[in-house]
């Protein structure tokens, strides 16, 4: 993907929402700050440790990418939390 393609498809979105489904099919709309439990260590992350992801980045091949405290983390390696 160019870096031409990649700047058309995010100018749609935005760093600070995060559209997930749940477990029951509901569409459901996030808001930066949002909580995630650490699934393994993971940088100065420990496991069952709950951190707030404060934006939402996509690499270049369209990875997700958390935010936390200024360090980037894929997004698998967290559980996101919902109330």
């Amino acid at each position: 993907m160019s870096d031409e393609e990649l700047a058309e498809i995010l100018k749609y979105s935005s760093s600070i929402e995060l559209y997930i489904v749940t477990w029951n099919n509901i569409l459901k709309l996030l808001y930066c700050p949002f909580e995630v439990l650490v699934i393994h260590d993971i940088g100065m992350l420990t496991t069952g440790q709950k951190v707030m992801v404060d934006e939402v980045k996509v690499t270049h091949d369209l990875q997700t990418v958390y935010i936390i405290k200024n360090v980037a983390y894929y997004y698998f390696h967290f559980e996101i939390v919902l109330e």
